[in-house]
């Protein structure tokens, strides 16, 4: 009786172990997406030594759909690491360099008069590709920072009463130089708002710096591009944006990212707290983070991983806290740990 009593209790054990086992299979596949992912990051290894939170922020975007800020210094290889993911996907790629005297025209277009028959052509600016790159966004007025607001938001530009719709992937990375402020304007609350991530970008440590040098002085290619391998079509990428929206999300972890997006509106050091936008970003972002690691569900991790980025651009702190040094990201901190974590 008793060897038959624990015979029992073993075969419960294992079905209850194929139980466990069976809830934590990934319901989603995921291994053709982040073997795709990890080709995307060799490829641009092969130029960037370091900058890994920046690359990664940049093709969780990409699984997002959206768009991307990226702040740091001259010379931090923003530009350069645009350029380089542009190139792993085949898709089309512009870049606007933007100055004090760029008209909105020059980045959306034009009608411009056919005298063969007497009618005005829409002739396409460079906004009309996938992947665009905006060098110093914030070197060109208002005026011309506006041009961005229906096309980052809607996906579509209204010209002369037509409207035109953007062919997808669309992803706008646009650059900017935080110490700068002679001929440069500050962006608004409003087109900070249409930015999935803001990325700060900070200096390499010694050895990758070191091995900057060393790659500098080893590379016999005058373009640094050159040798970067189209990895992804356009096709995959969009059937990789979708499969992210299948990721799963439990109820609590739903709570959890209202939870941080509320706290940031009643905080006392911030001016202005986030809008429900900045939750819907959230909720993609971490889908987006979850993937990149290979799961279909989503974790408190993943959610605090990508509420800097997604956060530090949509607060405002307040003009006294801020002339006593405290920035967003350290008033975020403060919210993700005065938060119970959903377990």
């Amino acid at each position: 009786m008793e060897n038959f009593e624990n015979q029992n209790v073993e075969n419960q054990n294992s079905i209850n172990l194929n139980k466990t086992e069976d809830q934590f299979q990934s319901r989603i596949d995921m291994i053709e997406l982040r073997a795709s992912l990890d080709k995307v990051k060799a490829e641009i290894a092969k130029v960037i030594v370091g900058q890994e939170s920046m690359v990664e922020h940049l093709i969780a975007a990409l699984l997002s759909n959206g768009h991307v800020l990226i702040e740091g210094v001259p010379g931090v290889a923003k530009t350069i690491t645009a350029k380089l993911l542009a190139k792993t996907i085949d898709v089309g790629f512009s870049r606007i360099q933007f100055t004090p005297d760029l008209m909105p025209s020059d980045i959306l277009g034009t009608s411009v008069f056919n005298v063969k028959n007497s009618e005005f052509e829409f002739k396409k600016g460079p906004i009309f590709s996938s992947f665009i790159l905006i060098d110093e966004i914030n070197r060109s007025p208002a005026k011309t920072q506006a041009a961005l607001f229906e096309v980052m938001e809607e996906r579509q530009i209204t010209m002369d009463g037509t409207r035109y719709i953007m062919d997808e992937p669309f992803l706008v990375v646009a650059t900017q130089n935080p110490i700068e402020h002679e001929g440069t304007y500050r962006l608004p609350e409003a087109q900070l708002d249409r930015f999935l991530f803001k990325i700060n970008v900070g200096y390499p440590n010694l050895e990758q710096e070191i091995a900057i040098i060393r790659n500098q002085h080893e590379s016999k290619k005058e373009d640094k591009t050159e040798g970067i391998n189209r990895v992804i079509t356009a096709e995959q990428l969009k059937s990789y944006q979708h499969l992210v929206k299948e990721i799963i999300v439990e109820s609590q972890l739903m709570e959890y990212i209202a939870k941080i997006i509320v706290n940031t509106r009643e905080n006392q050091f911030l001016y202005l707290g986030a809008s429900p936008r900045a939750s819907l970003a959230l909720l993609t972002a971490s889908k987006s983070f979850a993937a990149l690691r290979g799961r279909d569900f989503v974790t408190p991790e993943d959610i605090k991983e990508a509420s800097y980025a997604v956060l530090r651009h949509r607060v405002i702190v307040s003009p006294e806290r801020e002339m006593e040094g405290l920035t967003a990201d350290e008033i975020i901190r403060q919210i993700l740990e005065g938060i119970e974590i959903p377990r």
